[in-house]
């Protein structure tokens, strides 16, 4: 397999027609990759778009509109924000618009817990023992559940399961590009999917929240809001990956691209130590241990963690708005991803000291640096187009619009998931590009009747699908160097060739998944509904 029909191979690509599609193909992927890079970082355009909506404040304010607000019932007026009490108030409340920012606190909490679990090397074992577990038959399913699974550990998955994936597929005598394209497919192509809750769930709740509060000031979006549809949704995923990567992907990669890179010092997945697999023993029971205490806390009589209202059922008490463990998501995530990894690295020997457990936290926090600075300037910019009223106008009026046209309401979901996809060329952060759709569309869904819940599912469905063909994605640099280990000529063609027949996959596929689910009225996640008002 490895060099056998090499020249063959390099003959057909030169000569084949498919050469000059694929070259097109670049060639039109390069332009988009020049028009992202004249954007402006994520954290400056934010702080453009506040400018910009300062400057569009001081305009509308000259203007009365017939627009009314529908929870006051009052006509809705444009408040300048370059007036001198709004710029007073700017300063005033700038730090504490950053510290309140809903985001902000979840995400940095969950990721103290997994950055302990990384550190510690609890999450590479783990992924190292589910990989070692398959048969070759289901190497490729299991090795995109795994790339699904990867999300918990933030960006685990894309340089821990994409490498591993090329080596485990090399070793099993398939072609190691195919292991790359279905492990990245997994990994960033079903970024939002997963059965266990990640940082992304709190990270877009936070979001979608602060967005629909423009309109509602007492809604509450559950972190989980969307983890019933999400955790069906890998099961499409893992079926889409499987049969594109051995029936499409793979064939072709067999027949046109020859592996040709230096073998010599191939890396082997090598099986855990003593001390890992003793680590790893004791990790899983530990987390065996804390769901049963936790089980045992919830479901005991008169728990604290439940909801105190005795006209509730028992799974109405737990999973209620006023259930204390539905508003503790985002520190269980924290606590359970904490204790197997402090437990994993004394039992294997990688730490040796408490010490170590905050140098874990202090690397998480490192990697999330860019994060803070994009949220400050994020925090300002949605509190200043809250206050200028500019939302709340667009929303309603928006939502006329679009209720004037008679649209099923499936197909603006589907509108939304075909924005989503185009602004992911431009704009690679998840959480970027929802702090710009959702104070716009989140409200204005609602006017229309659609909760808040179902356009963040439309979201992640069109930001998932579209993740693995952008080369703005911060990893796609490194997805094409895993490459070109196998193939001295691989670059983003190569990687968008290969992708790209996930991405459409994907995005049809899980929106008409998402449609199916809808019509069925099976339950997004914990307290979503599908309809508002």
């Amino acid at each position: 397999m490895e060099n056998n029909n090499s020249n063959a191979s390099t003959s057909s690509q030169n000569s084949s027609p498919d050469n000059k599609q694929r070259s097109f193909l670049e060639r039109s992927l390069n332009v988009i990759e020049v028009v992202g890079n004249k954007l402006p970082d994520p954290a400056v355009l934010f702080f453009l778009l506040m400018i910009a909506v300062w400057i569009a404040s001081a305009f509308l304010a000259q203007f009365t509109f017939t627009a009314v607000h529908p929870s006051t019932g009052e006509p809705i007026n444009v408040i300048n924000q370059l007036s001198g009490d709004q710029l007073a108030n700017f300063m005033v409340n700038m730090v504490s618009v950053f510290v309140n920012f809903a985001p902000l606190g979840i995400v940095l909490v969950a990721l103290l817990g997994v950055g302990v679990a990384e550190h510690t090397g609890f999450v590479n074992a783990a992924l190292r023992k589910l990989l070692g577990w398959t048969s070759a038959s289901l190497l490729t399913p299991m090795l995109i559940l795994v790339a699904i699974v990867s999300h918990t550990a933030a960006d685990a998955g894309y340089v821990v399961v994409i490498p591993l994936g090329a080596v485990i597929f090399y070793a099993a005598g398939r072609h190691p590009l195919a292991g790359i394209a279905a492990a990245f497919a997994g990994v960033s192509g079903g970024f939002s999917a997963n059965f266990i809750p990640s940082a992304i769930d709190p990270m877009l709740a936070g979001i979608t929240e602060a967005a629909g509060q423009v309109l509602d000031p007492e809604l509450y979006v559950n972190p989980l809001a969307n983890w019933f549809f999400m955790s069906a949704s890998s099961l499409l995923i893992i079926g889409i990956g499987w049969w594109l990567t051995d029936k499409v992907i793979e064939p072709r990669l067999v027949k046109d691209t020859p592996i040709d890179g230096d073998m010599s010092d191939m890396p082997t997945l090598e099986p855990l130590s003593r001390e890992e697999s003793r680590g790893l023993s004791w990790a899983t029971f530990s987390i065996v241990l804390s769901f049963a205490l936790l089980a045992a806390a919830v479901l005991w009589p008169g728990s604290p963690l439940r909801d105190p209202n005795p006209d509730l059922t028992l799974f109405e008490s737990i999973t209620s708005f006023g259930a204390p463990v539905m508003r503790s998501i985002v520190p269980l995530i924290f606590i359970l991803f904490l204790i197997p990894g402090v437990v994993y690295g004394y039992a294997a020997r990688t730490i040796e000291s408490h010490k170590d457990i905050i140098t874990g936290m202090s690397k998480a926090m490192e990697s999330m640096g860019y994060y803070i600075v994009m949220a400050f300037f994020a925090a300002q910019f949605i509190a200043a187009f809250n206050s200028s009223n500019i939302g709340i106008l667009i929303a309603v009026n928006g939502a006329g619009w679009l209720g004037s046209l008679g649209l099923p309401a499936q197909v603006t979901i589907v509108g939304i998931i075909g924005l989503t996809m185009f602004v992911n060329l431009f704009v690679g952060s998840a959480s970027a590009k929802w702090l710009i759709i959702a104070p716009i569309f989140v409200p204005m869904l609602m006017q229309l009747g659609i909760s808040p819940e179902l356009a963040q599912a439309a979201y992640r469905v069109g930001d998932s699908s579209s993740n693995i063909i952008t080369p703005l994605l911060p990893y796609f640099p490194l997805i094409v160097v895993f490459c070109k280990r196998y193939f001295k000529g691989a670059g983003i063609g190569t990687l968008i060739s290969m992708m790209l027949p996930y991405s459409i996959m994907l995005a049809v596929g899980w929106t008409i998944f998402l449609l199916i689910y809808w019509a069925l009225g099976i339950p997004l996640g914990l307290q979503a509904g599908y309809t508002y008002g």
